[in-house]
């Protein structure tokens, strides 16, 4: 193919074919059993595996750093007071000082007008509230109730839309490491799914470090680009936290030539973010909304380990920046060819 008349900011360049039996509708089992498609960078070389063999192409002193947030049952169907229908809140995060108000994806949403009483249960009633920008609503919990507990109650693990199979438990939606302390994210980080225990005790054993951030994983992640030039696509704010231990780690992985490897494409946008705000890196806890696309220059992290992506998805705009657009659809061809699985649940890639 020639890409020498590509257009790298407009949207429909980073569109590819994929068959829908394609789409990875169950996790592996095990976890590190998924295929591993390694991407050379310098050569432009790809090469098959199996994942649990990725131990191979890592080196004594290169770091591993994960996103160790966890999901929380977001997805809650309720019913309209009045007329008994159907109304679905997907619970994002609650307003900034006020716990009893959420911020949430409401359908239906356009037709649902302020100040619909929505019930959970008998004993249960939200307050559909105002629109608010790019489809979202405010949904208010009377003071005496405790909403996150009440979410946990009623709610069901938010599995992409195009996973319909849910007969599987939904810690197969957790990665292993994820911290109990840090269920904040609507989507997980679907690049440490393919982690276990076991091979990650091997990859310590080797010499290889791993560390950790937080980025609660929400709007900024999944949401489609709709418009044709990316540059006009507004990044929806995600929290994300920089600890100095794994700052330390990066320091000192860098001082000895080591790689730093970010486990997921949430890793990627934490460190670049922090490396954006201040260099050398600061420990802290930031909003991002940075979208990384081709021409975009890293300074943190060396690899990549992620899933297979949506066709013009911001995060395929970010594996493009990283891998180079060229290598990364002609992978995501071979890829197809070989009948990788893909997305949330499906095979990995491992870009160095």
């Amino acid at each position: 193919m020639n890409y020498t008349d590509i257009d790298f900011l407009k949207t429909s360049t980073y569109n590819y074919d994929l068959p829908q039996e394609l789409i990875a509708q169950e996790p592996s089992n095990p976890r590190d059993s998924s295929r591993l498609l390694l991407l050379d960078r310098a050569s432009t070389k790809i090469h098959h595996e199996i994942f649990h063999n990725i131990v191979d192409y890592l080196r004594p002193g290169d770091l591993l750093i994960m996103n160790d947030t966890r999901v929380f049952p977001a997805r809650v169907i309720g019913k309209k007071k009045k007329s008994g229908g159907a109304v679905e809140i997907f619970f994002l995060y609650p307003k900034k000082n006020e716990s009893h108000i959420w911020v949430a994806l409401v359908k239906p949403g356009r037709r649902l007008p302020p100040e619909t009483i929505v019930t959970l249960d008998n004993n249960v009633e939200v307050l559909i509230g105002d629109k608010l920008e790019d489809g979202l609503r405010y949904v208010v919990f009377s003071d005496d109730l405790k909403p996150f507990e009440l979410i946990h109650k009623y709610g069901t693990m938010p599995l992409p839309h195009y996973i319909t199979n849910t007969n599987f438990s939904p810690e197969r939606y957790q990665t292993v490491y994820c911290n109990q302390e840090k269920e904040n994210s609507v989507a997980a980080p679907t690049a440490g799914l393919h982690f276990t225990e076991v091979l990650l005790d091997k990859i310590r054993q080797k010499g290889i470090d791993v560390s950790f951030i937080t980025l609660e994983v929400g709007l900024g992640t999944f949401r489609p680009v709709k418009a044709e030039n990316i540059k006009d696509h507004i990044m929806h704010s995600e929290f994300c936290e920089l600890s100095q231990e794994t700052i330390d780690k990066i320091n000192k992985t860098k001082e000895s030539n080591g790689r730093v490897i970010a486990v997921g494409t949430t890793v990627v946008r934490t460190l670049e973010s922090f490396a954006k705000k201040s260099m050398p890196l600061e420990k802290g806890a930031i909003d991002t909304k940075l979208f990384i696309y081709p021409g975009y220059k890293f300074k943190v992290i060396d690899a990549l380990i992620t899933n297979f992506h949506l066709p013009e998805s911001t995060l395929l705009m970010l594996v493009s920046a990283f891998a180079g657009y060229e290598f990364t659809i002609d992978s995501y061809k071979k890829a197809v060819e070989n009948k990788y699985r893909f997305f949330s649940f499906g095979d990995s890639m491992f870009i160095y």
